[in-house]
């Protein structure tokens, strides 16, 4: 399994958002911008991350970086966890087996109970205006984590 490094660039893996559209990091190119992957949609650390990033997603636009969240949930469930919580951080779905979160090494074998699934790496990326990965928040705890990324990110 590969894993994505400081220097990295990001892979250019087609993710769908909400509305059905096509989103891809070329789609970011000369811009500043955090990829976050979380779990899974209306659960308590996701739902707290996506509120956070909502929170202080202006204060990201006014530094000039954009952000989006990653999840392997569907469009559509990506859609009722939005108007659920009334979130405005961007999310898309890489529902592929072969997707992004595979090709960054963040779909990682987890173990619960001693059973064993793939799951998602709660991780975060912050890249720069060249495509290539700045910071990397790996098995990210929710408290306080959005405070960090936006610190880091006002720095590039």
């Amino acid at each position: 399994m590969t894993m994505t490094d400081i220097g990295d660039t990001i892979p250019d893996v087609a993710l769908t958002r909400p509305d059905g559209s096509e989103v891809r990091a070329s789609d970011y190119a000369d811009t500043v911008w955090v990829l976050y992957f979380y779990p899974k949609d209306d659960t308590t650390g996701c739902t707290r991350e996506a509120q956070e990033f909502s929170q202080h997603l202006a204060e990201f636009e006014a530094a000039g970086v954009s952000v989006l969240g990653v999840s392997k949930d569907p469009p559509k469930k990506h859609l009722k966890f939005i108007e659920k919580y009334g979130l405005t951080v961007p999310l898309a779905s890489d529902a592929e087996s072969d997707g992004l979160a595979e090709a960054m090494g963040v779909w990682i074998e987890k173990s619960m109970y001693g059973k064993k699934y793939m799951g998602m790496d709660r991780s975060t990326f912050l890249i720069g205006k060249d495509g290539r990965v700045v910071r990397i928040w790996r098995k990210v705890k929710v408290a306080g984590h959005v405070d960090e990324v936006l610190a880091a990110a006002k720095t590039v």
